[in-house]
């Protein structure tokens, strides 16, 4: 990891206009951020190469696709769950409908962000298919009713 000094304005520049046109030209992006076409490119490659950018990704609608309900589930692991650790986190990370998996403090060991096609599919898939993983005590879930705010980008302020 690289101490955020290493990045000076124009960096934070170009990775402020990554995050919000993916598929920029570096053409556009040069013109965006007041560089030669040819400076952006090394910076960009640069930025890529020190991992600053770790891939670029198209965010699709999940309503469009049928994918209905979103749900955060927090997951109790067992008593001395060390042991299962890894099975636990190799079934999830084979799930489609997980989105996301944060292991964290406090009552629970982790939060997922689930997609399914509507409560049944969901209370399906969290009661024959998460809830048997091995280690897993308990499963609690909450329907998301609104999207209040979705992005991926992150505050680049100096």
């Amino acid at each position: 990891m690289f101490p955020d000094d290493a990045l000076d304005a124009t960096d934070r520049r170009i990775l402020a206009q990554l995050q919000l046109h993916g598929r920029i030209s570096n053409l556009e992006l040069a013109e965006a951020v007041h560089l030669s076409p040819a400076q952006c490119h090394r910076r960009h490659r640069r930025l890529e190469e020190r991992g600053y950018v770790t891939r670029y990704e198209a965010r699709l609608d999940p309503r469009r696709l049928g994918l209905g309900v979103m749900a955060f589930v927090h997951v109790t692991m067992e008593r001395g769950h060390m042991r299962e650790v890894v099975k636990f986190r190799e079934g999830i990370a084979s799930m489609g409908q997980v989105l996301e998996c944060h292991a964290v403090t406090g009552d629970f060991d982790y939060v997922l962000k689930v997609v399914a096609r509507d409560l049944k599919t969901l209370s399906d898939f969290l009661l024959k298919t998460l809830a048997q993983l091995p280690g897993v005590n308990a499963v609690r879930s909450s329907v998301c009713l609104d999207e209040v705010k979705h992005t991926a980008a992150l505050p680049l302020e100096e």
